[in-house]
């Protein structure tokens, strides 16, 4: 074996390696994407669904939109901190969630 052969390998192997750690990195990229995307959407429209524009159902609480949506707390909060549509309130009461924006009714 000469010098050029194990060169030859080791750059192969430093290759190899390089593109398999992006390959790595773009699927979960990937995954966790689609997956935002999808919790995004079904939040919104659950928002839609069980929210109105009236000041006793504007806002959901954190645990409730976890609850009826099968998600962790901390999943709902990412997912509504991630999501354009969606509004925490600035109200009294903390973590609460709404579409309905954040201007006053009054």
């Amino acid at each position: 074996m000469d010098c050029t052969t194990i060169w030859e390998g080791i750059v192969i192997g430093g290759v190899g390696g390089a593109v398999a750690g992006i390959a790595i990195n773009l699927s979960n990229w990937l995954a966790e994407n689609c997956s935002l995307r999808r919790d995004k959407a079904r939040l919104h429209a659950w928002f839609l669904k069980n929210t109105s524009d009236a000041d006793e159902k504007r806002y959901r609480s954190t645990r409730a939109i976890a609850s009826w949506n099968n998600l962790t707390e901390d999943r709902v909060r990412y997912v509504c901190s991630h999501d354009d549509r969606i509004y925490l309130s600035t109200g009294e009461k903390g973590d609460m969630w709404g579409i309905y924006g954040r201007e006053n009714k009054a």
